[in-house]
């Protein structure tokens, strides 16, 4: 009963009609810590040499099993070539549910112009993953026997495929993407389960700059396609160059286009997600290291304590004759 109640808190908090509409990898913040791969699978290889991340994020540190997620991603430009390769493990707790997957990518990059230091780029990327989901109900408690709690563990694996596209030059980017594209279901629950966990993203920015500062706008916008779920990300991180490397701050706000209904003290509203993200960071060499705060604003909350994400990474590989002439983080590493 306890898992229960926590899952239903946990739906009205986020605003979601549906848990299924974020199965596999959920889309936070990380992508704003230099790891725009996990969303994006055109982003493998983007620019030469390679990137690792390690991402941890905690949920209600007060709240008894609460959400966390844990991902390694890898991608790297095969030298010489125009394609690039990638691979995300990822592990995603949420009470009751888990679940564990693996992403392998394959991404080639098409370059307009002939002066290579010009970056002028179109990218296509494909993940095919397989995802293990897992149910317990060995806790679930009923005084009347309900067919549908089986009271053991159930698990069951399923394939899926993500595409992705990208277009840089120098400064601008923009990003699309159609994660869960084949619609697989879990069939992990007893009940009806729809076979549609497909959501839709787009990313555009542009990073301005003026001597060691740089500015750097963006906005993410998201559909889940089953619950019709939309949610938009405004975004703005700056970055400066210092003697040992680079600083770079941030803040993100993500508010959702519909709510959930509630009921309080006699009379009824709608709360639509708001989320506030600042995040910091530093770049030393070839090693990064961010970390964001997420805290939900509304009458509704299932804790006060946000969610807490850091990130680790390590860039190699790239020969600083193959950067481009411009101020482009993502891709120059």
């Amino acid at each position: 009963m306890k898992r229960f109640l926590f899952l239903t808190l946990s739906l009205l908090a986020f605003g979601t009609t549906a848990l299924r509409a974020q199965e596999g990898i959920p889309v936070y913040f990380d992508y704003l810590t230099d790891n725009y791969y996990l969303v994006y699978p055109s982003m493998a290889g983007i620019g030469e040499g390679g990137k690792i991340r390690l991402t941890a994020r905690q949920q209600w540190f007060s709240v008894e099993e609460a959400p966390n997620l844990q991902t390694l991603s890898f991608h790297y430009r095969i030298p010489d070539s125009r394609s690039g390769v990638g691979a995300i493990v990822f592990n995603d707790a949420n009470g009751y549910h888990s679940q564990t997957g693996l992403k392998l990518t394959y991404a080639h990059h098409l370059p307009f112009g002939g002066d290579y230091r010009i970056l002028n780029q179109l990218s296509f990327g494909m993940s095919a993953g397989f995802i293990q989901s897992s149910l317990d109900e060995t806790e679930f408690r009923s005084i009347i026997a309900d067919p549908i709690i089986t009271g053991g563990r159930n698990s069951v694996g399923y394939f899926n495929v993500d595409l992705g596209v990208s277009y840089s030059y120098m400064e601008f980017y923009a990003h699309a993407s159609v994660l869960n594209l084949l619609g697989s279901g879990r069939d992990l629950y007893t009940a009806i389960e729809f076979d549609n966990l497909r959501r839709y993203l787009f990313s555009v920015g542009y990073v301005f700059d003026r001597d060691k500062w740089q500015f750097e706008p963006s906005i993410l916008f998201q559909v889940a396609d089953f619950t019709e779920e939309r949610t938009i990300d405004f975004n703005a991180k700056v970055y400066r160059q210092v003697g040992f490397g680079t600083v770079w701050a941030g803040l993100s706000y993500r508010r959702s286009f519909s709510g959930a209904q509630f009921l309080t003290d006699g009379s009824s509203g709608e709360q639509r997600l708001q989320l506030f993200t600042p995040l910091v960071g530093l770049n030393v060499g070839d090693f990064m290291i961010g970390y964001n705060y997420s805290y939900q604003s509304g009458e509704i909350r299932l804790d006060n304590g946000g969610f807490h994400q850091i990130t680790l990474g390590y860039d190699f590989g790239q020969l600083t004759a193959k950067r481009y002439d411009c101020k482009c983080p993502a891709v120059n590493y």
